[in-house]
């Protein structure tokens, strides 16, 4: 039989009711509307009131005025409830820290396991194992504290608060104030936190676009036309190089340009040396901090693929690519992905004519750190499976880069003497010893990607001067900013684009376009990384009129034109 609301008085000193109650009010709406401590899996208290704590009063409220108490199982489902809204802020405020978006559980679940694997590679299994039982440790700790804040609230708060004309008026004040934050009312919203429910319905959502595509094949526009003559390149090999986590952060923050900007100018000036020019502009990734496909396909596809959904339904499809206007014009295309030592199964999207991954690549030396093979030996690799021939097809090689990934060490040594890279043993035992010192540090990776991203200007300067029996224009580009701990908050999603070549065709029309020459270009973003790949393929046509043409018909062709 339940009690009614007047046996429900407490017992004991009731100033000590008041602070139970008050503390269990505290640390429900501190679970409800905590922020991110920046690039750190820390979280902070926020002043504002949790709406989801909003909805558990009101809940209690109405279970006690029905049934005159709130029972132990309804306290455990409430408890059960209020946890998994936890834990999606927590993911909801954390995950943009680090790669500037929201989470997409379809996404991100199919790429946790390899992560997992990888990360765990750093710590011994009794160490994992400490982490797994601390983390059980935590949740198991966390439920018993919302179960008891809930608890105190429902014996001690909600009875009273029915028999209490204040109480109800600061209940409707609240549910008033809720409402409004919804309305997107901004006097309201700006009090009261967001709740956990658009959360789980984001991912409901993305979850049905994955798993039933047919509602959702609008989702995918259609391709856009990819068709090119390629007459202009001359039989020209083209290296597209997406430079793994370079983004305009390393111009946007001055102690990142300070320090790294004098390598990129030592890439400019190896070029020039070789009587080849650099042009430079910005464009719109296709991630932040994370998910190197989205832009690599973008550029590829002509097709923005900011929408993971996307990437996901086109992979299903035969749509072209910008590997079917090269092959079609007698190029012989190469995926190279160091950064792959599992079987990828979407690379027969991709259609490459050889596709090498980290084991084909055969790589004898040293590993450094996760992703262990050093881009230089992954670039000179390739030229020595498939040595660029004038009597042979042009090679269109298509080159993500890794040693930039995330966690940035150790960074490997640059060789200067590129028929060592590929040897049994390319670098001396010293040089080793001094790269493999400079331990992963998650906690300080700041200096570590200033290091990472020098050694890849100083092995491209150094590529500059190999020999080549062929000319070729080399692309390179950022797929994405690094992580939130590098680029710090209100970061844009812009990556630089470097093209060199020798060709003036090609570098005027790359100037008409909005290129600029040298590696310092202006900020202003050309456009999304998917209509680069549009722009390249005019450039390089051999129409008379085709770059007024696409200035007339492109966006980011009228911008350029107008500045």
């Amino acid at each position: 039989m339940s009690r009614s609301l007047e046996d429900q008085r407490p017992q004991g000193n009731p100033w000590l009711v008041v602070a139970k109650i008050a503390l269990a009010l505290l640390v429900l709406n501190f679970l409800t509307t905590f922020s991110n401590v920046w690039s750190t899996p820390w979280v902070q208290p926020d002043t504002r009131i949790g709406a989801d704590l909003v909805g558990l009063w009101l809940i209690l409220l109405l279970l006690v005025a029905l049934f005159g108490h709130v029972g132990r199982r309804a306290i455990g489902v409430l408890t059960a409830v209020f946890l998994v809204a936890v834990m999606g802020r927590y993911v909801d405020v954390t995950v943009p820290s680090w790669f500037g978006r929201k989470v997409n559980l379809y996404w991100d679940a199919q790429h946790l396991p390899a992560f997992l694997e990888v990360a765990s590679q750093e710590y011994a299994w009794w160490q994992i194992l400490g982490m797994v039982a601390a983390l059980v440790t935590g949740l198991w700790l966390l439920t018993r504290l919302i179960r008891a804040s809930i608890g105190v609230l429902a014996v001690h708060a909600a009875p009273y608060a029915l028999r209490s004309p204040t109480a109800l008026i600061v209940t409707v004040c609240l549910l008033g104030l809720v409402a409004g934050s919804f309305m997107k009312v901004e006097a309201a919203a700006s009090y009261v936190s967001a709740p956990a429910l658009p959360v789980y319905q984001r991912q409901a959502h993305l979850l049905a676009a994955a798993f039933f595509p047919d509602r959702f094949r609008s989702v995918l526009p259609e391709s856009p036309p990819l068709d090119s003559d390629l007459q202009v390149l001359e039989g020209a090999e083209v290296k597209v190089v997406f430079l793994e986590s370079y983004g305009a952060t390393t111009y946007e923050r001055d102690d990142l340009f300070e320090v790294i900007h004098p390598a990129r100018q030592g890439l400019e000036q190896a070029a020039n040396a070789e009587g080849r020019l650099v042009l430079s502009a910005f464009v719109k990734a296709a991630a932040f901090g994370g998910a190197s496909d989205l832009s690599h396909l973008s550029f590829l596809s002509g097709i923005d693929l900011t929408d993971p959904i996307r990437h996901d339904l086109l992979i299903t499809t035969d749509r072209p690519t910008i590997l079917d206007t090269f092959e079609q014009a007698g190029y012989r295309t190469i995926g190279l992905y160091p950064a792959m030592s599992w079987d990828w199964p979407e690379v027969s999207f991709y259609s490459f004519d050889h596709y090498h991954d980290a084991p084909s690549l055969d790589y004898r030396g040293p590993k450094f750190g996760l992703w262990w093979l050093p881009d230089q030996f992954s670039m000179a690799r390739v030229d020595e499976l498939y040595p660029p021939d004038p009597d042979d097809k042009p090679r269109f090689v298509f080159y993500p880069t890794i040693t930039t990934h995330i966690p940035f060490r150790p960074t490997p040594p640059y060789q200067p003497d590129w028929s060592r890279v590929t040897s049994d043993q390319p670098y001396s035992d010293e040089a080793t010893e001094r790269a493999m010192a400079d331990a992963i540090d998650w906690h300080g990776l700041f200096q570590g990607y200033i290091n990472t991203i020098n050694y890849t200007f100083r092995w491209l300067a150094g590529y500059q001067a190999l020999p080549q029996s062929r000319e070729s224009v080399l692309i390179l580009l950022g797929d994405h900013q690094p992580a939130g701990g590098i680029t710090g908050p209100d970061a844009t999603w812009n990556v630089p684009v470097h093209i060199i070549t020798s060709n003036e065709t090609i570098a005027d029309r790359l100037r008409i376009h909005g290129f600029e020459d040298g590696v310092n270009p202006r900020r202003e973003s050309l456009g999304h990384i998917s209509e680069l790949s549009r722009l390249l393929l005019s450039v390089f046509d051999s129409g008379q009129n085709q770059v007024a043409d696409a200035a007339s018909r492109d966006g980011i062709s009228k911008r350029a034109l107008t500045n």
